[in-house]
């Protein structure tokens, strides 16, 4: 049955918190479904002696000491703030997976070269890392765009060309991938043949720096031609992408490893609790991705507006759902 009652202590606690926004797990639709009349009354159903509203905006708990049910606020959608989209969701376990897959075969092949008498060999190695880096190209491109590299993400979300607010979420799914990537490899080669397939400097630590920040530069200014300027043939994207990371491979390999990707070393040297030089694989490969993108920019020519061309699409731009 229906009536208006006047206000107890407990429905004057639940109005004040209801028309309050402070209050953070107090919802606006709360407030907006409360019904207080002129007299501050409030429209309430009545039932077997326990009062609740129209609409079913509070929950009930039981009062066992005083044997009556008092009405409580309860929230029963979460903040936007806190909402994740299912979109972004399947991006982040793309970049997990496509990140597993890319070091798992990468620092297989080291590992191999390393325990069956250099079986593989530098142009072998350099071979799996730019075909599985191709391959992910074409197969998670249109899901997540791709970047499997902080440097890369960084850069990106840098010239507006991915949200700021992915970022470190990005970032931590390409750390995790590398890491359970590096995991497993240290399960399957145990024992003798359990061997540090990280990256480390064969030189000095400026030689190693200097590298990493060349070949990093080289594979984000291609990146850029091919990823974001719309003249570019992009279905050859991955493929070009590919054949830089052999191509860098092929030379730098035996000076440093041939990183190029701070999430690269990360995952090793986690698993492996060897965190010598790894500085330099962490910060030089991400200058290095700052300055290829600079230098690309400073080249693209187009009569374009500026808002058009940072919104340009590509298989390394993301929506920003």
């Amino acid at each position: 049955m229906r009536a208006k009652a006047e206000q107890s202590p407990t429905l004057a606690l639940i109005c004040s918190l209801s028309s309050h926004s402070s209050f953070p797990f107090v919802s606006k639709g709360m407030a907006e479904n409360s019904r207080i009349n002129d007299n501050h009354g409030v429209v309430l159903n009545v039932e077997n002696d326990c009062i609740t509203r129209d609409r079913p905006t509070l929950a009930t708990k039981p009062n066992h000491e005083s044997g009556s049910r008092n009405s409580i606020p309860f929230m029963k959608k979460v903040s936007p703030r806190l909402r994740v989209s299912t979109a972004f969701m399947q991006k982040l376990v793309a970049e997990v997976l496509a990140t597993y897959i890319m070091i798992f075969a990468g620092c297989a092949a080291v590992l191999t070269n390393l325990n069956y008498e250099n079986v593989v060999g530098l142009v072998g190695i350099s071979m799996v890392w730019g075909l599985v880096v191709m391959a992910l190209v074409y197969t998670v491109g249109h899901v997540s765009g791709a970047h499997f590299n902080p440097g890369v993400t960084i850069s990106f979300a840098i010239y507006k060309r991915f949200p700021w607010k992915q970022v470190p979420a990005y970032i931590f799914a390409q750390v995790l991938g590398s890491t359970l990537a590096s995991g497993t490899l240290r399960l399957i080669f145990n024992g003798h043949e359990n061997q540090f397939f990280g990256t480390m400097p064969a030189g000095s630590n400026l030689q190693a720096f200097v590298t990493e920040f060349i070949i990093t530069f080289i594979l984000l200014f291609i990146i850029s031609g091919v990823a974001t300027d719309p003249r570019a043939v992009g279905q050859l994207g991955g493929f070009v992408v590919g054949s830089t990371v052999l191509l860098n491979v092929l030379f730098a390999g035996p000076i440093t490893g041939a990183s190029m990707n701070p999430a690269r070393s990360l995952g090793p040297a986690i698993i492996h609790n060897k965190y010598k030089g790894l500085w330099i694989y962490i910060i030089a490969p991400i200058l290095g991705a700052i300055s290829g993108v600079s230098a690309y920019n400073v080249l693209r020519l187009t009569d374009k507006p500026v808002p058009e061309i940072t919104e340009a699409k590509s298989f390394l731009t993301e929506s920003k759902n």
